[in-house]
């Protein structure tokens, strides 16, 4: 009986480890502009705790970041987490589309980030952006369609639009009009959250 308690305990005793969500992406998940509390990644660790999921997020966020650009920094910052992660958020493409970079170059670094996260078996959650509509009708239809093309191809979560509720909206972004202040933050983290916690379990 003594050696069935001793077999036994460590894995009763042991506990889950709480899940690490890694923040892949550009200014919007660096927190642009607000002290590290009010920014997107703290917002979001303070709101999954909230809701009763005891998960860790870490901020992979730089400002100015283009896909290109992300992708080259990309083995280096799974390298830096110091664990595998059990989500990815990838948020990138904003900045390609407003220096107007081609789409089939945003859309194909994109696709290599998805490659090689799949390759790693890291569950993605890809958060989607949308084009501004001085860029023509043929700009906006290729860009906005990446992300669900991306999403199928490597049969990933997708969020529609990350600044969903938030974008257009200056009571609620910055006096630059692109970054959201903390008001926004928190609606941002707010329609995300369900999303998230469903690619969570699904992982």
């Amino acid at each position: 009986m003594l050696l069935f308690f001793v077999v036994i305990s460590p894995a009763a005793d042991a506990a889950p480890r709480a899940p690490l969500i890694w923040a892949f992406g550009d200014s919007l998940t660096a927190g642009y502009g607000l002290p590290p509390a009010a920014g997107f990644t703290a917002r979001l660790q303070v709101a999954l705790r909230k809701a009763g999921v005891a998960a860790t997020v870490r901020n992979g966020g730089v400002s100015g970041d283009t896909a290109a650009q992300a992708r080259a920094r990309l083995r280096w910052g799974l390298r830096g987490l110091g664990a595998t992660p059990d989500l990815v958020i990838v948020e990138l493409g904003a900045n390609d589309m407003l220096r107007g970079l081609p789409v089939p170059q945003a859309k194909a670094n994109l696709d290599a980030i998805l490659t090689e996260l799949h390759n790693r078996r890291i569950p993605v959650l890809l958060a989607g952006m949308r084009a501004a509509p001085n860029l023509g009708a043929d700009y906006v239809r290729a860009f906005d369609g990446m992300y669900p093309a991306l999403a199928k191809k490597h049969q990933v979560a997708r969020y529609p639009f990350f600044l969903d509720g938030v974008a257009g909206n200056r009571r609620l972004l910055q006096s630059d009009g692109l970054h959201p202040n903390p008001r926004g933050v928190d609606i941002i983290v707010a329609r995300l959250l369900p999303s998230l916690r469903q690619a969570l379990q699904g992982r």
